[in-house]
């Protein structure tokens, strides 16, 4: 019976967001459209309405721990699921975020991508996709900001591993930029894949940055073990929580 309640108010919850999304989403498309600090104001208003509503209806908490990077850096972060997404967003000053190109096709998130200066990538065809990654990114970094990139490409659930691709490396070298890596424990309360989502406490954490100008080699090994060693920090602590 608990869990069955449980799963009808994460369905509730679900629904009301992506109507909020909506919403939220047409109000401020006149600002967004002349002005991308309208984008701005309308994402950031869209993730403290559903931190709200996660902790009101779910008891589900989000917190950012670790110094929160201000300046121009690529921050490369563990992908969960759509929380650590919101979470991170909210959190930096002036993000863009590197994204599949089939989500510049849909009504809402599309536009406000487009306006908050993302970067789509083709995944199909990986030294294409790369290549022109680099130059969009170079062409968006006329408005100076955070490049967020997910290493592994895709969201990753507890417990599995995914190997982390090239594509942040190549940013990391050709940008010359410190590079924030970011863990997070989001998937054990709010899956990559179906309605339920569970009570506790989300955490995104930055962690030390990379200084430039490692050899890729080193990067990539530096990034991989501090985001997974933290992460799976992050978890342990969060199923301890729940067994105390």
């Amino acid at each position: 019976m608990k869990q069955g309640l449980r799963w009808l108010v994460s369905l509730l919850f679900t629904i009301q967001i992506y109507l909020v999304m909506f919403v939220l989403g047409m109000v401020f498309a006149p600002w967004a459209l002349v002005s991308r600090e309208g984008a701005f104001a309308a994402c950031k208003a869209y993730c403290r309405w559903v931190f709200f509503s996660a902790r009101w209806m779910l008891g589900l908490r989000t917190e950012v721990r670790g110094e929160v990077p201000q300046g121009e850096v690529m921050v490369a972060a563990k992908h969960q699921s759509f929380l650590d997404i919101l979470i991170i967003f909210h959190a930096l000053p002036r993000p863009k975020f590197i994204m599949k190109k089939e989500l510049l096709r849909t009504p809402i998130i599309g536009l406000y991508a487009k306006r908050l200066g993302c970067v789509p990538v083709d995944r199909g065809k990986r030294g294409v996709a790369i290549a022109r990654m680099v130059e969009d990114v170079a062409r968006e970094f006329r408005d100076p900001g955070q490049l967020v990139i997910y290493p592994q490409g895709t969201r990753v659930p507890p417990g599995e591993h995914k190997p982390y691709k090239a594509g942040s490396a190549v940013l990391y070298g050709e940008l010359n930029q410190p590079c924030v890596p970011a863990a997070t424990n989001v998937g054990l309360f709010w899956p990559r894949r179906g309605v339920m989502r569970k009570p506790g406490l989300a955490v995104v954490e930055f962690l030390e940055p990379i200084p430039p100008g490692l050899k890729r080699a080193e990067f990539m090994a530096r990034l991989e073990q501090g985001i997974e060693t933290r992460s799976d920090a992050l978890m342990e602590e969060a199923r301890q929580v729940a067994r105390s």
